[in-house]
């Protein structure tokens, strides 16, 4: 029988009912390091899930739910009629064993940017603006309020010593351990609670970052389109920014060598990439930790919405498949609960933690105590979990009424897929519309969108409106996607022979 001796290796593979880690997670976890050791080879077909199974003694659903785990990620393909293949685009496999060098690392750099200039491209009132459907958006139900007021007043009536005076930097080991303990179940992170460090949120721990990496004088990429204030924030600490081009497959990791190939780090949104949505393939995943390792540059991995996954569980970390700590993972309880609790987390590779941590500590000092307390109280005693598979069926349900609007009401001027993962979506425009005419009109009706083209650098830009789902009612939904429309159908058509123009000129 064909690939017998790859089968063999599935079939020594141990899996315990005496552990906590599920069945279906313990195959999974070893399926994946089996493809990533070429022990199993790209092209190998799998034994079905049936026969699977009944070899290794689990049930049959646990055998599908690794193996669906491993086709999300891309680690496998499906052939129609013929069965489950290993992926053949994975790169060759990077070497865990290979020395790690030893380059010293610059203490904290301070970038004396040219901060008188940054209110010029920072519009600061545009986040809080919370009208439909603008992005970030929460909701807070009631049982979750109704236990946040207890947690809260817990912490008050107890009042230790500990917050009383000054504590560690990183954040309070009693967190710190939750957040690895999620971590480590959630998404896979290679981590250990000393390389926790609590944050404010995203553009704290990027503003860390910033902080800490050595070499000003090297270009560091970014997503070309991407996360806007990521990019703002490295012009503004006088970083040399170098957009690289998405597409389908996530960020292009042969255009950035082949522009840069010595830059210092890389941001990216593997999970789910702001603004397109896609996954980063497992392809370019090994190719991007290869070119790190090589060149000992650093990859800034933005976990920003991970909790929510609709469609599956959630995709493993690029963090957790670094052998070779070039990983900086940044994630946020901002979005997961609600933004006005500020607090996130980076997990640090060794190297960087003793920087890192100064830097934070010149920065402010130290997070709260209180409300390390509570939300560490929160994690520690079931209410986050439960909190998030709720708000998973509430934004995933907003999600579905949003799309299902936008088709019935702009289906000849919209293009729109629901996504699998995100609090937000995209509408590609059709018949020449331009987007930033749509979000400034839609504005004066009350209709918060934002242009794609905008977010666009270097990479010729698409016309399309990001919006939020998460945190709208239902209600507010199709009377919004109505007024959307009237803006959209008030558009003049432009002229075939000129196409519509989707940058505008610099300030406007």
């Amino acid at each position: 029988m064909k690939n017998r001796k790859g089968w063999a290796d599935l079939y020594a593979f141990e899996v315990t009912r005496a552990e906590q880690t599920p069945l279906f997670h313990q195959l999974y976890q070893q399926l994946r390091s089996a493809i990533l050791s070429r022990r199993l080879r790209p092209g190998t077909k799998l034994p079905s899930t049936r026969e699977l199974a009944s070899q290794l003694g689990v049930s049959r659903s646990a055998a599908v739910a690794a193996y669906e785990q491993l086709f999300a990620e891309g680690y496998t393909s499906s052939r129609h009629g013929s069965g489950t293949y290993i992926s053949s685009d994975l790169p060759e496999p990077i070497d865990g064993n290979a020395p790690r060098r030893k380059k010293p690392v610059a203490g904290a750099t301070s970038n004396a940017a040219k901060m008188q200039s940054i209110g010029d491209f920072v519009d600061v009132t545009v986040q809080s603006d919370e009208r439909p459907f603008n992005l970030g958006r929460t909701l807070v139900d009631d049982r979750t309020v109704e236990l946040w007021r207890k947690l809260n007043a817990r912490a008050i009536r107890s009042l230790s010593a500990s917050h009383l005076g000054y504590s560690d930097p990183r954040g309070t080991i009693e967190l710190r351990k939750t957040i690895c303990d999620y971590l480590q179940a959630a998404r896979a992170v290679r981590c250990d609670p000393e390389q926790i460090v609590v944050t404010t949120g995203t553009q704290h721990a990027i503003d860390l970052v910033i902080r800490v990496l050595p070499g000003p004088e090297r270009e560091v990429w970014v997503e070309d389109p991407g996360y806007p204030l990521t990019r703002q924030a490295l012009i503004a600490a006088g970083a040399k920014v170098l957009p690289v081009p998405v597409d389908g497959q996530g960020i292009d990791v042969g255009a950035g060598i082949r522009s840069a190939p010595n830059a210092r780090a890389v941001f990216v949104t593997p999970s789910h990439q702001f603004p397109t949505g896609v996954v980063l393939s497992m392809a370019r995943r090994l190719e991007l930790l290869a070119w790190a390792r090589e060149k000992g540059a650093w990859i800034v991995e933005d976990d920003y919405a991970s909790e929510f996954r609709y469609g599956g569980r959630p995709l493993a970390s690029l963090q957790g498949l670094d052998e070779g700590e070039r990983v900086i993972y940044i994630g946020t309880l901002n979005k997961a609960l609600f933004p006005g609790l500020r607090m996130g987390y980076a997990v640090v590779p060794r190297a960087l933690l003793r920087a890192f941590v100064a830097a934070r500590y010149l920065m402010d000092r130290q997070p709260s105590t209180l409300s390390q307390a509570v939300v560490a109280a929160f994690m520690e005693e079931g209410h986050f979990a439960a909190h998030i598979r709720r708000m998973r069926l509430l934004y995933r349900d907003q999600r579905d009424v949003l799309v299902a609007a936008l088709k019935n009401r702009l289906g000849a001027d919209v293009t729109v897929d629901a996504p699998d993962q995100g609090m937000h979506l995209v509408a590609y425009t059709r018949r020449g519309l331009s987007d930033i005419a749509i979000e400034r009109s839609g504005r004066q009706h009350g209709v918060i969108v934002r242009a794609m083209s905008r977010l666009h650098v270097a990479a010729a830009p698409r016309s399309a409106l990001v919006l939020g789902f998460s945190g709208y009612p239902r209600q507010t939904i199709i009377p919004t996607v109505e007024r959307l429309a009237q803006v959209i159908e008030g558009q003049p058509k432009p002229s075939p022979r000129a196409p519509a123009r989707l940058r505008t000129p610099q300030g406007e």
